[in-house]
C-alpha cells in the first residue's frame, strides 16, 4: 500500500478475501467487465451527450495512456476538480487504470483548500475546468502551482492555455494500439476522498479498490438497482454519497444509467427526471426542502422516481413524513461518511423505521458499537459514541499518525465523533455530534477553521463560531465576534473572508457582536452559553 496509508491487518484482510467480501477486483477492471457485458447500453448522460459502457471503457483507456504520455506515473497523486460532466468519470477511471491516485476536490473549493490538498497529498498534477459558475479556475491553478512545491502539470477541460495541457491533448497523446497497462493491486489505494473537516482543513481518506468495489456493489444491491434503473446525480459526484453510495459507480455495477445534473435545483432536475425516466437520486435535506416546495406545483412528470436517498443532516419526523406523499417515491434514510460506514433504511422496512432511523449497515461484515466515555458498549436505546470498523472503513487517515492514534481504538475501530443509539431492532439513530462540525446544507464546516478566518480580519479580536438550527439548511453558521472598534457589517465580513480564497459555504450566515466571549471554568470558550444566547436571540 502507498506510503503514509494504514493497511488492514493481514489476518483481517485474509478473512475478508476468504469470505468473498473482497473479490480481488479493481475499479478499472470492473468497468472493463461491465463494458463487455453491456456494450452499447448507455452508461452516462449529460445534456445531449450519451456515453455507452463500451465508449466509457475505451475513453478511460485513452486517457490512461495519454496521461502517461504527459508524465503521470503509477502512484502519482492528481487533484481532480471538475463539475458533473462525463469527463470527470472518464478521467478518474483513466487515472485508476494507470495506477495514479485521484484526489477528489469539490467544485466549490478555492485556492486555500486546493493548496492544502496538494501539499498534503504531494500531488504532481491538477485537473480543472476553464471556468465554472463564474470562477476562473485557470488563474486559481496558477496560484496553487506558484505556492506549492510538488505540482508540475496543469490539465484543463477546455481550450488549451499557456502552462496547461488540454484534456483533448491528453487523449490525442494515446497510441492507436496501446499495450495493456499493468493491473493495479486491488489492495492498494484507488483514490482519496476528503474528510468532513473535523480539523481546520480536510484530511485525506485513502479508499482501496477492494473496499470501494465491495461498498458500492453492496449499496447498489440494497437499493435494488437493476439495468432498468436511471440514477440522477444531483450532488457533486466528488462527494462519496453521489460517487459510490451507490451513486454513479453503483448504478454502473447494475448496468443502469447515470444522468449528471448541472445543479441540484428542482427547476433543473425535474425536467431531467421526466425526460430520462430517472428512478433514483440522492440529496441532503436542504435540497429536499427545495424539491418538496416545487413538487407541490410543478407540471413535470415525476412518476418514474421510485427511490430518494436523503442523508447528511438530521431530519425532523415532520419533514420526513412529507417526502413520499409529495414525490411519490420511497424515502431511504442514509447515514454515511467518506471514511467508510454506510447505513440505509430498506424498501421493506416498517414506515416508522424509515421515518425515524438511519437504518442498518449495507454490509454484513460491518461492525458498529455504541460506547460510553470509557469505551464500554451501552445497551440498545442508550446514547453514546458510534465507533465502527469493517471492510470499507479506513484504518487510518493519510499521513496523519498523531491524529490516527486519537481516533482509532487499539483494535481498529474508528471513533466517528457521532452521538447515536441503536433501537431494539438494530436500526441506527444519529442523535448529534461530539466533534465541533457545523453541517450547513450537507456541507461540513469546522468551527476552528471558520474562527481562524474571521480572526484574520482587522478589528476582530476574538471569534467563536457555532451552528444554529435552520429549517432550510439544517444549521446556519453563527459567528460571535469581539471588535476593538466599530462593528463590521456582515456583508463586509463575508467579502473579506471570501477574498482569502475559501469556499462560499464556509462564510458566516449570522454575526453577533459581544463585549467578550463567555468562558468555562477551564478557560475555554463556553459554546453552550453561546448556543443558549443564540437561541434566546432567535426567540426575542
Amino acid at each position: 500500500m502507498l506510503d503514509g496509508c494504514t493497511p488492514w491487518p493481514e489476518d483481517v484482510a485474509r478473512h475478508y478475501r476468504d469470505q468473498g467480501v473482497w473479490t480481488g477486483e479493481t475499479l478499472g477492471g470492473v468497468l472493463r467487465d461491465l463494458a463487455a457485458r453491456h456494450g452499447d447500453r448507455t452508461a452516462l448522460v449529460h445534456g445531449e451527450r450519451r456515453v455507452s459502457y463500451a465508449g466509457l471503457d475505451r475513453w478511460a483507456d485513452r486517457l490512461a495512456h495519454g496521461f502517461a504520455a504527459h508524465g503521470v506515473n503509477a502512484g502519482d497523486r492528481i487533484v481532480v476538480q471538475l463539475p458533473n460532466v462525463p469527463e470527470f468519470v472518464a478521467i478518474v477511471f483513466g487515472l485508476l487504470r494507470l495506477g495514479a491516485k485521484p484526489v477528489f476536490s469539490l467544485p466549490a473549493h478555492r485556492s486555500t483548500e486546493i493548496t492544502h490538498l496538494v501539499e498534503l497529498s504531494g500531488a504532481v498534477a491538477y485537473v480543472v475546468p476553464e471556468t465554472h459558475r463564474g470562477h476562473d479556475h485557470l488563474e486559481q491553478a496558477r496560484q496553487v502551482r506558484a505556492g506549492t512545491g510538488t505540482l508540475k502539470s496543469l490539465f484543463v477541460l477546455g481550450e488549451s492555455a499557456e502552462g496547461f495541457v488540454s484534456i483533448a491533448e491528453v487523449e490525442a497523446a494515446a497510441p492507436e494500439t496501446p499495450a495493456p497497462l499493468p493491473e493495479p493491486d486491488p489492495a492498494d489505494v484507488a483514490f482519496f476522498l476528503l474528510s468532513g473537516g473535523t480539523t481546520a482543513l480536510p484530511k485525506l481518506i485513502p479508499r482501496t479498490h477492494d473496499d470501494y468495489v465491495h461498498m458500492s456493489r453492496r449499496a447498489a444491491a440494497v437499493c435494488e438497482f437493476t439495468e432498468d434503473d436511471v440514477y440522477l446525480a444531483v450532488l457533486p459526484i466528488e462527494f462519496n454519497f453521489a460517487f459510490g453510495c451507490p451513486g454513479v459507480v453503483g448504478i454502473l455495477h447494475a448496468g443502469g444509467t447515470a444522468v449528471l445534473a448541472d445543479t441540484p435545483n428542482p427547476s433543473d432536475c425535474f425536467p431531467l427526471i421526466e425526460r430520462y425516466g430517472a428512478t433514483a437520486t440522492a440529496m441532503v435535506p436542504s435540497i429536499m426542502a427545495l424539491w418538496l416546495d416545487e413538487a407541490s406545483w410543478t407540471d413535470a412528470d415525476l412518476s418514474s422516481l421510485r427511490l430518494v436517498q436523503v442523508g447528511g443532516a438530521r431530519m425532523l419526523r415532520e419533514f420526513t413524513e412529507r417526502i413520499e406523499p409529495t414525490l411519490g417515491a420511497r424515502l431511504q434514510q442514509v447515514f454515511g461518511m467518506a471514511e467508510g460506514l454506510l447505513t440505509f433504511s430498506r424498501s421493506d422496512d416498517p414506515d416508522e423505521s424509515v421515518l425515524t432511523t438511519q437504518g442498518r449497515p449495507v454490509s454484513e461484515a460491518d461492525e458498529l458499537r455504541i460506547v460510553d466515555d470509557e469505551g464500554h458498549e451501552v445497551p440498545a436505546g442508550t446514547v453514546g459514541e458510534l465507533i465502527t470498523r469493517g471492510p470499507y472503513t479506513l484504518r487510518g487517515y493519510y499521513r496523519a499518525p498523531e491524529h490516527n492514534r486519537r481516533v482509532f481504538t487499539e483494535d481498529g475501530f474508528y471513533r466517528t465523533g457521532d452521538l447515536a443509539r441503536l433501537t431494539e431492532d438494530g436500526d441506527l439513530v444519529i442523535e448529534g455530534r461530539i466533534k465541533e462540525v457545523i453541517i450547513r446544507g450537507g456541507d461540513k464546516i469546522n468551527a476552528g477553521e471558520a474562527e481562524e478566518l474571521l480572526l484574520r480580519q482587522p478589528g476582530i479580536t476574538a471569534a467563536a463560531v457555532i451552528g444554529v438550527p435552520d429549517e432550510f439548511l439544517g444549521e446556519r453558521i453563527c459567528a460571535f465576534l469581539v471588535a476593538e472598534g466599530d462593528e463590521i457589517p456582515l456583508a463586509d465580513i463575508k467579502r473579506a473572508v471570501h477574498a482569502q480564497g475559501v469556499a462560499e459555504y464556509k462564510l458566516p450566515d449570522v454575526v453577533r457582536y459581544v463585549p467578550e466571549l463567555p468562558l468555562t471554568p477551564l478557560g475555554k470558550v463556553d459554546k453552550k452559553a453561546l448556543a443558549a444566547s443564540a437561541a434566546a436571540g432567535e426567540k426575542g
